[in-house]
């Protein structure tokens, strides 16, 4: 089973992608903020680092950034809801997918679909 890690600040949004990625088959660890998330990348093995890119502390681009020094096969998908972000997101990060806010849940399961090469059928 496919292992996401969601860092996510907004409660309601991060229970919101939790619960959609949960319902399309993956198996989701939620956190609040990425200083909250480094821990989990360091000791456990996810297939996918999906952040925000604005959070308090630690961002979505540092954060991914240090996924790829203590994690580097986890992929990484940014969501942000700032077009400015967006451009320095793929300046900084470009292996990386950006979605952009706001989007369909069945948009997010199709992109973390097409990260695996998997069938594009969602399951919602």
């Amino acid at each position: 089973m496919i292992r996401i890690l969601l860092a996510e600040d907004d409660e309601a949004m991060r229970t919101y992608l939790a619960r959609a990625l949960e319902n399309a088959g993956y198996d989701v660890v939620a956190v609040d903020c990425g200083t909250t998330a480094l821990p989990h990348l360091e000791t456990e093995t996810f297939d996918l680092l999906l952040s925000d890119i604005v959070m308090p502390e630690m961002d979505g681009i540092e954060l991914a950034q240090r996924c790829a020094e203590v994690s580097p096969m986890t992929k990484v998908m940014f969501i942000t809801g700032f077009a400015a972000v967006t451009l320095r997101a793929s300046r900084e990060a470009p292996q990386a997918k950006v979605l952009s806010k706001p989007f369909h849940l069945r948009d997010l399961v199709m992109e973390v679909q097409r990260v695996f090469g998997l069938p594009e059928h969602a399951r919602l």
